[in-house]
């Protein structure tokens, strides 16, 4: 087990966001945490597969887009 295992303001870092972000995915249950007593943690693999499914990747435009040269 060789997961690591971050705070939510570890989190709110990794992200540049404010501790309130990671809280209210937490709260929406919109990412997987762990609670160990009274504490919560956030597996740094669900960070990156929270960060995958939410990236936008660019569309591919033709060269037909552009405009003719001159």
């Amino acid at each position: 087990m060789n997961e690591r295992y971050l705070s939510v303001i570890q989190v709110a870092e990794l992200l540049g966001t404010t501790v309130r972000f990671p809280r209210r995915l937490i709260e929406e249950r919109r990412i997987e945490y762990v609670k160990v007593g009274r504490h919560v943690r956030i597996p740094e693999s669900a960070v990156r597969d929270f960060i995958s499914a939410h990236t936008v990747e660019p569309r591919e435009r033709s060269r037909a887009h552009y405009g003719r040269a001159a």
